[in-house]
């Protein structure tokens, strides 16, 4: 296994220390190192991080068969088959089976396997270049120290929170059990699809938003049916609604909450979904003249711009690009690149789309939200490329025109957006909002990444009949 070969205590020499095992970790470190730079990793937890044990992997596995259920339930000669209840203890026990159960062996081999190795404990920067283990490990990075610490669930400083035990992504991710009735607390990514796996799955959901609708970062349709279909499922949404105080006197009793306006919503569990705080307040960085706990900036090639000497590389949720497990990858592809290039003496150039430059995390970065229906998006909505500047037009397209649309499922509601850059006729942004639409997203990613100009997409013919043919729909509302 890839740990390390010496006792605790003793002072070891790496080209690159990385502090966290998660997708980003692992893979500035399999950069690097494929390019001929020794590297080692520092995990506190689980080898594999947050994605693997409590956030995309769990979180698609409950989904999927809130999915497959709703799709099946829209086909003449399925209905009754899938007309029953979900069966939570299947649907949980799956789910176990994608996060190893919470074993993390198989994610060791792979890094041994890749000749990376690991330090199992808690590290911390001791100044320039130099990491304390809490065994009492020393490591010392001739190249580049890279954090990749990932975030945590942010919750709100309210009265009884703290001793109430309220559920945040983790807890709900990994439940064992389907509350009879959960409250939801935000209107975000992981809001709403917990929001719609345990709606299925039994509880009685309610949702307390303090705006007025769903997805804020989305195109505001995409939050509209998200909302219609969760309300039509059951649970109940209230907006404009915040939380004051949180009650549990007995640790296996119900949670009572005081809402804005005074009245008390009693539940079984309550899920703070509220944002993401970076997991920097330990980890030494005011010996090196940053402050704990805040999210650290980086230039393209994710090198932390405040510290004199370009050694300290922050890569993932911790510089507040793009908060995406896919989007921190790729991230980490790019800054073991521009490391192993350093290293070599070469400056690389970090021009927008270059090899050593994250460009995608401000012009392309794709998201799928695995409701139901589900949404997806690549590139700028609409504001934000008015905000960026650009001269631009939207069109949209009722995807249940689309003839594929209509033979995956009978009845079948969504909506397309593409927004165009009017002065380079290239697509910006594209939001879907459907069934199934998740699998149409690359196509979306690929035409604003690569600049694809309009002229060009109409020769790229979407195959008959698919959904993807909203393509060509979308095309022809542009032309007029």
């Amino acid at each position: 296994m890839a740990q390390t070969a010496e006792p605790a205590g003793h002072t070891r020499e790496y080209d690159v220390v990385v502090l966290g095992a998660g997708p980003v970790g692992e893979n500035v470190a399999d950069r690097a190192h494929a390019l001929g730079l020794s590297a080692v990793i520092v995990e506190s937890e689980l080898v594999g991080g947050e994605c693997s044990y409590w956030a995309c992997m769990p979180s698609k596995a409950l989904l999927r068969p809130v999915t497959v259920r709703a799709d099946a339930r829209r086909i003449p000669g399925l209905p009754e088959a899938a007309g029953g209840p979900l069966d939570a203890r299947a649907v949980f026990a799956r789910r176990d089976a994608f996060t190893s159960h919470w074993k993390d062996d198989g994610q060791v081999e792979w890094l041994d396997s890749a000749g990376i190795d690991l330090v199992r404990g808690r590290g911390r920067l001791t100044g320039p270049k130099r990491v304390t283990v809490d065994d009492g490990t020393e490591l010392t990075a001739r190249h580049a120290v890279a954090v990749c610490t990932g975030s945590s669930a942010a919750l709100p400083d309210l009265p009884g929170l703290a001793t109430a035990r309220p559920w945040t992504s983790r807890e709900a991710t990994s439940a064992q059990t389907v509350p009879g009735r959960l409250v939801v607390v935000g209107g975000g990514v992981v809001a709403v699809e917990m929001a719609t796996a345990f709606q299925a799955l039994g509880s009685e959901v309610t949702m307390l938003v303090r705006g007025s609708g769903l997805l804020a970062r989305m195109e505001p349709f995409a939050g509209e049916l998200v909302a219609e279909a969760l309300k039509e499922a059951g649970a109940d949404l209230r907006w404009d609604t915040s939380v004051e105080e949180v009650h549990r006197a007995d640790p296996d009793g119900p949670v009572t909450l005081t809402l804005s306006g005074g009245e008390r919503l009693e539940a079984d569990e309550v899920l703070f979904a509220t944002g993401r705080a970076p997991r920097t307040d330990d980890l030494g960085l005011e010996t090196v003249g940053l402050t704990p706990g805040s999210w650290l900036e980086v230039d393209d090639s994710c090198r932390v711009t405040a510290v004199e000497g370009g050694w300290l590389y922050a890569v993932g949720d911790v510089n507040h690009r793009a908060l995406l497990t896919h989007q921190g990858k790729y991230q980490a592809r790019i800054a073991g690149a521009a490391i192993a290039a350093r290293a070599r003496g070469d400056e690389p150039d970090t021009g927008r789309w270059s090899a050593y430059a994250a460009t995608a995390d401000t012009a392309a970065v794709p998201q799928v939200v695995f409701t139901d229906p589900e949404a997806a998006s690549a590139g700028l909505t609409v504001a934000e490329a008015e905000r960026a500047g650009y001269r631009v037009r939207s069109v949209d397209v009722d995807l249940g025109g689309v003839a594929g649309a209509s033979l995956y499922a009978d009845g079948y509601c969504g909506r397309a957006r593409m927004v165009v850059d009017l002065d380079r006729e290239v697509v910006l942004g594209v939001t879907f909002v459907g069934p199934g639409v998740g699998e149409l997203l690359h196509s979306a990613t690929v035409a604003v990444a690569g600049e694809v100009p309009l002229s060009r997409l109409w020769h790229a013919v979407p195959a008959y009949p698919t959904i993807s043919e909203v393509w060509l729909r979308l095309l022809e509302s542009y032309r007029g």
